[in-house]
């Protein structure tokens, strides 16, 4: 598998995923940590990398080190080498199935014009706050939970960007996106981008929704094409 020819390999099989679980739990945990989160400024389960961008990037970090970090070079064989990667990407989740990751440069003309993404998302502050912020969406979610979202967007969401439907003790009803909620108040914006701190003491009734507004892509847009979508969406760390 050549690196250097695309920003992401087209696809990684289940066998190289399980190849490089075996091959970080022996060889990169140690440091890294099983949910690799323990060095400071790096999440490899979140896609969080202080150098890397590409896939290349990534094998060219294993397999030369970063002395000034403390991390030695690891002379693996070409499996091992692409195992470790896919794993990483895969969000260290050796069971997630293969997911292919395309060219970020058409994902985000997708983003922005087919798959019409910005008249709900906002990114680098365009689009409205209907939906979830995406500006570092690349640091929240690795491959795996980015696929799900976008062809089974139920199943990903997060309980705290669930849609409510508010009905208060004078009769009024406020439905919009869930942004927060403590023990006596609860944080909302509705569908006209306002934002609401409503007290629940206030609240007749609330009913918190499981199904997401946001569609599946799953049969709009091609395998291709969702594989160029996220990988526009992994480069997306919050740098303006």
């Amino acid at each position: 598998m050549a690196f250097a020819q695309q920003d992401h390999p087209g696809q990684y099989t289940q066998a190289e995923i399980d190849a490089g679980a075996r091959v970080y739990t022996s060889q990169c945990s140690t440091c890294h940590g099983p949910n690799g989160d323990r060095v400071s400024g790096v999440d490899l389960r979140r896609g969080q990398f202080r150098r890397a961008v590409t896939d290349e990037d990534l094998a060219q970090i294993v397999t030369n080190g970063v002395p000034a970090a403390g991390m030695p070079p690891f002379r693996l064989q070409p499996g091992e080498l692409t195992g470790v990667v896919a794993f990483i990407r895969a969000g260290l989740n050796a069971n997630t199935p293969s997911i292919k990751i395309g060219t970020a440069a058409r994902g985000k003309a997708i983003v922005e014009g087919k798959g019409g993404c910005l008249s709900c998302h906002r990114i680098g502050g365009r689009g409205p706050r209907l939906a979830p912020d995406l500006t570092d969406i690349g640091v929240a979610r690795g491959v795996d939970m980015l696929y799900r979202s976008l062809t089974d967007p139920s199943a990903g969401m997060l309980p705290i960007n669930r849609p409510v439907r508010i009905t208060m003790k004078d009769g009024r009803s406020i439905n919009g996106r869930r942004l927060n909620e403590d023990t006596f108040t609860v944080q909302l914006i509705d569908d006209k981008e306002r934002l609401h701190s409503i007290a629940k003491s206030e609240i007749r009734n609330l009913v918190v929704e499981t199904k997401s507004p946001m569609p599946s892509f799953a049969g709009t847009l091609t395998v291709d094409e969702l594989a160029d979508v996220i990988a526009y969406l992994v480069t997306l760390k919050g740098q303006p």
